[in-house]
Order: structure tokens, then C-alpha cells, then sequence
């Protein structure tokens, strides 16, 4: 049996249509969903229990790798997929990631960003965020990620890191990992320029405190460096009418960077790597 671990903080804006998704066309007990509501000051759990045949799980302090700790305690089965609560994901593409776990120890989605509406700083961000080559092979950026048994026996518990995409990303080598682009996760962008700017700020910080960690010896696998060219080699340089977007991700970047200084989040140069989180 396939088991869903998702852990949802103050999300009861989303985690109903989440699930939705994911129970359209399914048999009864054909998937092992586990909610856990990690220091929620909202209805997330509530929502949630709604939807028949889904766990619930209710901790009083937030934290997402002691949330994915807690699912996957209380999951029955394998393989295992970690879903963030804001995607959307088919059950369809859960049987196929399922059936391509057979052969590979871990494997995701395509994406889809989801930029209606958003302000012009925003789509020109993403624009350029989208199209880094380093979310095509990545296990990142997508909000699902999918291991079989054996792939999930590389590792212990979630360590207490923001970049837990990049933590499973880092267990498995390029070839190890299975891509479906025929099905999407739905990404919602941020809906304002101040949200995504503190969100890079998160990103900046997590990401730069696993590598730290890595340094350290706390995580003995290879974490996936950053690039802090690729943006320009890989995206703009080919695409030269792509520049005004350009100009706008560099000054979204620049200012996260600085936020996350100040702020002692350890995001030290512009170019760092906001490229291994979907925002």
C-alpha cells in the first residue's frame, strides 16, 4: 500500500483540495494518507479528518522535519511519497510514481507554476527560477517527493533542516532518480513580492545551514552545491529577450540575500542557491 505523508502547518486554505486530489478516483484503502498539523493555529486538522480514510496527526509545535518524523511513525506502507499540502496532485500520478519506484529508489513529478494573477516581480522571478536546468534533475522544487522501501532505508529520521527537499535529494545519485513529466505538481507562486522575498530568505537559510551541517560531518551524504551562475549561463544567455526578467530576479535575489544576512540566516552572496526550492 502506497503511504502519503504530508505535513501541513496553518494550511486548512489548501489541504482540503490537496487531498480531494489525491482521493478522486481511488479504492477504499488503496492509499495510506497521514496528515500532520504541526502547531496549527487554524482548522488544518479539522479539514483534514473530514475526508474519509485520512490520518490525522496533531502536534502542538511547529516544525516540518518533526512533522515527516511523525508520518512516517504512523505510516503502514510503501513506498512512501512526501507531499507538501499546497500541491495538487492526482491519484493517478501517485499509482505511476508508485509503478516507477519498481525500478528506481526515488521519484517525482513535473511542475506546473501556478503565476496567475501575481504581481510583475513575481512572474519575472519565476520566469527565470523556472526554467534553471537544475530543477529539471532534481528531486526539489515540486512538493513531492516519492521513495521506494530500499530508498528510504538510506536514511534515519528527518534532521532538523528547513531544506528537507534538498536532504532527500542529496541520498540518491542523478541516475537513481525517476522524473514523470506526463503528471505535474501544481506550485502556487507567492501572491506578493514581500512573500516571496521571505520565503527566499527561509530558502537562502536552510539550504546554507545543510550544507554547513554537511561541512560538519551531521550529514555524511554529498549535498548538491550551488550555482550561482546558472541563472545567466543556462537561462538568460540563451534566451537574451528573457534580460527585464533578468534584471528583476537579480534584485529579488539581491534583497533576499541581504534580508537573510541580516537576519543571520547565513545567505552571504546574491547568487547563492534559491534554485533548490520551487520559490
Amino acid at each position: 500500500m502506497t503511504s502519503i505523508v504530508i505535513a501541513a502547518h496553518n494550511e486548512a486554505a489548501v489541504i482540503g483540495r490537496c487531498l480531494d486530489a489525491l482521493l478522486a478516483d481511488t479504492a477504499p484503502g488503496e492509499f495510506d494518507i497521514t496528515v500532520v498539523a504541526n502547531g496549527c493555529t487554524d482548522d488544518t486538522a479539522a479539514v483534514a479528518a473530514l475526508r474519509p480514510g485520512v490520518r490525522t496527526v496533531d502536534l502542538k509545535k511547529a516544525g516540518k522535519a518533526a512533522a515527516l518524523n511523525a508520518g512516517d511513525d504512523a505510516a503502514v506502507g510503501f513506498p512512501r511519497v512526501y507531499l507538501d499540502a499546497d500541491v495538487v496532485l492526482s491519484s493517478a500520478a501517485v499509482r505511476s510514481l508508485a509503478t516507477a519506484l519498481e525500478s528506481s529508489p526515488a521519484a517525482t513529478v513535473g511542475r506546473e507554476l501556478d503565476v496567475t494573477g501575481r504581481p510583475v516581480l513575481v512572474r519575472a522571478y519565476y520566469a527565470i527560477h523556472g526554467r534553471l536546468p537544475v530543477l529539471r534533475d532534481g528531486l526539489f522544487g515540486r512538493g513531492v517527493v516519492a521513495v521506494s522501501e530500499k530508498g528510504r532505508a538510506r536514511f534515519g529520521r528527518f534532521p532538523e533542516l528547513v531544506a528537507d527537499d534538498l536532504y532527500l535529494d542529496s541520498q540518491f545519485a542523478r541516475e537513481e532518480k525517476a522524473h514523470l513529466d506526463e503528471y505535474t505538481a501544481t506550485i502556487a507562486t507567492p501572491r506578493r513580492t514581500g512573500d516571496l522575498i521571505r520565503r527566499l530568505v527561509r530558502v537562502r537559510g536552510g539550504n546554507t545551514a545543510m550544507r554547513a551541517a554537511a561541512a560538519r560531518g551531521e550529514i555524511t551524504v554529498p549535498v548538491r552545491p550551488a550555482d550561482r551562475s546558472s541563472w545567466l549561463r543556462d537561462v538568460v544567455l540563451p534566451r537574451p529577450w528573457l534580460a527585464p526578467a533578468a534584471a528583476c530576479y537579480v534584485a529579488i535575489t539581491v534583497t533576499a540575500a541581504w534580508s537573510a544576512k541580516r537576519a543571520g540566516d547565513g545567505g552571504t552572496a546574491w547568487g547563492r542557491d534559491e534554485s533548490s526550492r520551487t520559490s
